[in-house]
């Protein structure tokens, strides 16, 4: 009963701060912006209907595009990483297979995590995928 009770407030909590929204569990920082995002632990996450080669693509270009240093990948099966240097920030891109034409984007920028330019680099992928 308690448990339901802490969900029930903490769910009316989230409607009360409207599209964007964090909560700060355990040490753990979660959030989600527009419904579309969502940030966790410096990690701004969203899912693209799109097959994982197309989002694996969309995210060297990304990366390309933004004439970053020091790139790394790292690709298996169903998963992928790339870490490179922007703007002498850090950046990690966390690439992972859903399901049928849903992949999951991870962003991490900095040391702690930058939501602003994850956003970016993630406007920067969607771009991407919308021309292929």
């Amino acid at each position: 009963m308690r448990y339901k009770t802490l969900f029930l407030i903490f769910l009316f909590l989230l409607l009360l701060t409207g599209c964007n929204a964090a909560i700060n569990m355990n040490g753990k920082v979660a959030g989600i912006s527009s419904g579309r995002f969502v940030y966790q632990d410096g990690n701004l996450t969203s899912n693209y209907k799109a097959d994982i080669d197309l989002v694996w693509m969309a995210c060297e270009k990304s990366v390309t595009e933004l004439k970053a240093t020091g790139i790394q990948k790292e690709r298996k099966i169903s998963t992928g990483t790339i870490k490179a240097v922007i703007q002498d920030e850090k950046v990690v891109i966390s690439v992972e297979y859903v399901d049928k034409d849903l992949t999951s984007v991870s962003v991490f920028v900095g040391v702690v995590g930058n939501n602003m330019a994850s956003r970016l680099i993630h406007d920067k992928i969607i771009g991407n995928l919308a021309k292929n």
